[in-house]
Order: structure tokens, then C-alpha cells, then sequence
């Protein structure tokens, strides 16, 4: 319905003004995400100016967004009701140079372990986490400082702007692309809303923006091992989920615009950008998918257009706070909806009955976790089932023949040998019924762990007490890597037979 897969190339305009229409959907957000954490807003705003534009320097993904997110603000908010607002930012200091060395470590390439349906129960969940959150822009405190849901004329207008938002950013590509739709959509909604005092909630209603430049503060902490054992958990937490959520990011938006990022110098960005947040006053934060989309769908692909959000934003702080005061939430609601549409993955509804079960299931449970905890969470529990159901699938293809030569019998083995298939494999001979010489041929066959070793040898074991001899042969040059670090634990002959006939045993 609302495509967002949009390739223009790298253009200066596209990316300036990309960029303002990013800062303008950064301020709520960040204001939002703030308040989540339990900090003043400008905490937020800071940390949106200096991660945005940190990374988008030096960063790893040109057209990417970072800035304060709801991921890591709900887990920052124990820390600071605690300890207080100083532990954050040394936190967050910490954080970053985590995220460094996972960078300098060359760690980034493990996101490819990622399964596909992770992805896409990652981009879904996301697509409903960002939805649920703008929700809470159609409730208001009542007398009795209760939330309750809006009602009558005021809900009515804020559906109206909302939806008049969203044609205004579908149909306006149709007619011209001198201006982003949505920035078009924003000044449309903000003038009518302005010109006819439409009695609607604007961004002045959540907090005032106005302040000054942030300036150097080392946190105002005791530097010693007790502060250490305090932040230690969090910061780890923090970059992991940092880094999960980037690199994911990251990826989405390498397949939207047929690019490739780099990852491993993203996580070093990402770390500098978090190492200086803390120590100028910011909350810290990382990629954020809704206004990555935002700049992807609004041209935005190079470097400046991250560069022109972050400018924006802290000119919006400095000198243009009363403006940006005056912006409807609604229209900034109706941009974050587009994002929504845009982001879920529609085509996995059609696709569900078409891949494997174990697919589909691990599909909607990432999409679940991550709209109940987050995406860190969500992401580990996703990877983790995976990676079970491949080693199910895979200890069940352990299968062997053999045939007789020479009062030899030789087994043929077929699939790897790992703790997933050691029972399968153990039961696929019989000593008592086997000839005194026995081969087992591993031309088709891998040992990949520890449990593939014990179980070798404890076949070997039956094989002694049953005063019969057991040979390998075969063995690719890891499986010889494996039994020689082994050393004594694993004693078996193993047979150096490239021409695939009975040899002599060499002892290994």
C-alpha cells in the first residue's frame, strides 16, 4: 500500500530536507523516551543531537537514524529511580566503550547468524511496538490525574489531521518529489491547525524544548569498584541491546535501498557516539527503525541527511523551540502510522502457511516477545529456537550402511556427529553382533563437537570389551584436528586410506 522500498540516489537536497523532516518526528520521540527513563526531557533531546550525529558521521550505514530509544529507556528507568541520574551517564559511557570493543573485535558479522524469519518477526514486532506507542497520544489526565481515552470533538479532529497526514504523504509522490511528503504533510497540518485554532494537542503540550548547547560534564559519581558493580549489568544490557537493534536496523535498511552497510563500523560508532553522550549530558541510544524508514522513504541516503537531522534538532533546541512547539501531534502521529504500514511485513500473513511450521511459529513468537519485553530479548529467544529446531532437524539424519570385505565390516556413515545426534548415532551399531575388525567410514560424515568426540569413543569402549577393533576412516582434516586436541581422552585407530580400501592403522 504505502511503498517505502524508495532507491534514489544520493542527492544533497533529498538528504537536507530528509533530515528536517527526521528532526521534526525526533522531538516527541525523544521527549517521550525521556519521560520513559525517568529524565528530564533535554537528557533525551541531547542524546537524539549527539548520537544522530555521531554516527551518522562515522557510522557504518549512511541514511541510517540513531538517537534515544524506547529500548533502552525502559531498562535505564531501575537504574536511575535507584542511583539517580549521574549513574546513567556514566552508564551509558560504559556502554559505548562496550560497544567499541565489540566493534574493534570484529563482532558485527554475527548478525548474520540472524534467521529470516527473526528478521521479520523482529520488523513486525517493531511495526506494532511503534504503533502501541502512539496511542497513548489519544488519552488525556483526567481531574483526578487518571488517563483516559479521548472522546467527542477532540477525538474526532485528532483522527482528522491524522488521516489527513497520511493522504497527504501517499498521494503527494504522485504529483511532485520537489518536496518529502511528509514534511509537506507537517506544514500542511501545522498552518491549518495554527490558522484555524483547531483545538488539538501540539508538541508545547508535552514539554518545552528550549535550551542551551550541551556541555562536557564528567558524571558525578563515586569512581570506584562499588559504582563499577552498579553499572556493569546495565551498560552490558545497554550495548547489547544497542547493538542488536543498530545492526538489525542496519540490515533492514541495507535490503530497502540495495546497499550494503558495514557493521562492525557501526558498533564502534555507535560506541564513540554513547561514550560522548555520556559524558555531554544524554541519555544515550542507537538506530531507530521509525525515523530510518522516515529518511529512507523521504530520499534521504547519504551521510548529510542523518548530519542535517541532528543540526536541525539542536537548532530546534536553541533558537526555534517556539516554532516546533506549534506542531500538532497529530500529524506527527499520522508520519509515525505511515512508518507502521510501510515497516510490517504484510507478505508474512501469505507466507505463513508456506514455510515450514517451526518458521511461521518462530515468526509470530519474535513478533510477540518484542511488542511484551524488547527487542534484545526477543531477538535471543528467536535465534536460540532456531538454532534448536536446526539441531533437531539435523540429529535425525544420522543413518549408516555397511557391507563385508575381507572379514572386515565397513559402515558407511551419513550426517554430522554433534550433541544433538550422539543417541541416534550410538544406536545405529551393535558390537555383540559384528565381526572382530570394524570400519566406520566418515567420507559423508562430520564430528563437530565434544559430544561427537565422547561418543566415538564410547562406541570404541563397546567395541574393546567386546574384543573386537574399531577403526575410523575418512576423517576430514577438522575431525583429525578434534581427535588430536583431544588427545588422551579419545584413543581410536585411525585408518590414512585415500584410495578408500582396508590400510594399515596409524595410531591417532
Amino acid at each position: 500500500m504505502f511503498d517505502l522500498a524508495s532507491r534514489a540516489p544520493v542527492n544533497a537536497k533529498n538528504d537536507i530536507l530528509s533530515g528536517l523532516t527526521v528532526a521534526l518526528a525526533l522531538v516527541p520521540e525523544a521527549v517521550a523516551f525521556a519521560f520513559v527513563a525517568g529524565v528530564d526531557p533535554l537528557v533525551g533531546l541531547y542524546a537524539a543531537f549527539m548520537v544522530g550525529l555521531i554516527t551518522a558521521a562515522i557510522g557504518g550505514r549512511p541514511g541510517m537514524i540513531s538517537g534515544a530509544t524506547g529500548a533502552l529507556a525502559v531498562v535505564m528507568v531501575a537504574l536511575v529511580a535507584d542511583h539517580g541520574v549521574e549513574y546513567l551517564f556514566i552508564t551509558v559511557v560504559l556502554m559505548g566503550i562496550i560497544q567499541i570493543t565489540a566493534g574493534i573485535l570484529r563482532l558485527g558479522k554475527f548478525i548474520r547468524m540472524v534467521p529470516h524469519p527473526v528478521m521479520l518477526g523482529f520488523v513486525n514486532g517493531l511495526a506494532i511496538v511503534i504503533f502501541l506507542a502512539q496511542l497513548s497520544q489519544f488519552k488525556f489526565l483526567d481531574d483526578n490525574g487518571d488517563l483516559q481515552w479521548l472522546q467527542g470533538t477532540q477525538l474526532y479532529l485528532l483522527i482528522g489531521l491524522i488521516a489527513l497526514t497520511m493522504a497527504i504523504i501517499h498521494f503527494l509522490p504522485k504529483f511532485t518529489r520537489a518536496i518529502p511528503s511528509s514534511l509537506a504533510a507537517i506544514l500542511v497540518v501545522t498552518l491549518l491547525a495554527v490558522f484555524f485554532n483547531l483545538d488539538t494537542r501540539s508538541v508545547g503540550d508535552i514539554a518545552s524544548i528550549a535550551g542551551g548547547l550541551p556541555s562536557f560534564h564528567l558524571p558525578d559519581v563515586p569512581y570506584n569498584l562499588e559504582t563499577l558493580i552498579i553499572i556493569l549489568p546495565y551498560a552490558i544490557i545497554l550495548a547489547a541491546i544497542g547493538l542488536i537493534e543498530s545492526l538489525l536496523t542496519l540490515t533492514l535498511v541495507d535490503e530497502i535501498t540495495e546497499t550494503r552497510g558495514h557493521g562492525n563500523r557501526e558498533c564502534i560508532g555507535q560506541g564513540i557516539a554513547n561514550t560522548a553522550t555520556g559524558l555531554f549530558g544524554g541519555m544515550g541510544g542507537c538506530a531507530m527503525i521509525g525515523q530510518s524508514m522516515i529518511n529512507v522513504n523521504s530520499g534521504g541516503r547519504g551521510r548529510l541527511s542523518g548530519i542535517s537531522a541532528a543540526l536541525f534538532l539542536l537548532a530546534f533546541i536553541l533558537v526555534a523551540s517556539p516554532l516546533i512547539e506549534m506542531i500538532p501531534l497529530a500529524a506527527l502521529i499520522g508520519v509515525m502510522f505511515i512508518v507502521v504500514v510501510g515497516t510490517f511485513e504484510w507478505s508474512s500473513f501469505r507466507i505463513l502457511g508456506k514455510i515450514p511450521k517451526s518458521d511461521a511459529f518462530v515468526l509470530i513468537l519474535v513478533s510477540g516477545v518484542t511488542v511484551i519485553t524488547d527487542l534484545a530479548i526477543a531477538v535471543v529467544v528467536g535465534v536460540i529456537y532456531s538454532a534448536l529446531v536446526f539441531a533437531w532437524k539435523h540429529a535425525k539424519h544420522t543413518q549408516v550402511t555397511h557391507k563385508d570385505v575381507d572379514g572386515s565390516r565397513i559402515y558407511y556413515l551419513r550426517g554430522p556427529i554433534f550433541f544433538g545426534s550422539v543417541q541416534n548415532f550410538l544406536e545405529l551399531f551393535d558390537p555383540s553382533q559384528d565381526p572382530n575388525d570394524v570400519i566406520i567410514d566418515f567420507e559423508r560424515s562430520r564430528v563437530a563437537d565434544h559430544s561427537g568426540l565422547e561418543a566415538i569413543d564410547t562406541l570404541a569402549e563397546r567395541y574393546s570389551r567386546a574384543g573386537k577393533t574399531l577403526h575410523l576412516r575418512h576423517l576430514s582434516s577438522d575431525c583429525k584436528r578434534l581427535l588430536s586436541k583431544a588427545g588422551n581422552m579419545v584413543e581410536l585407530n585411525v585408518i590414512e586410506d585415500p584410495d578408500y580400501k582396508v590400510a594399515t592403522d596409524t595410531l591417532g
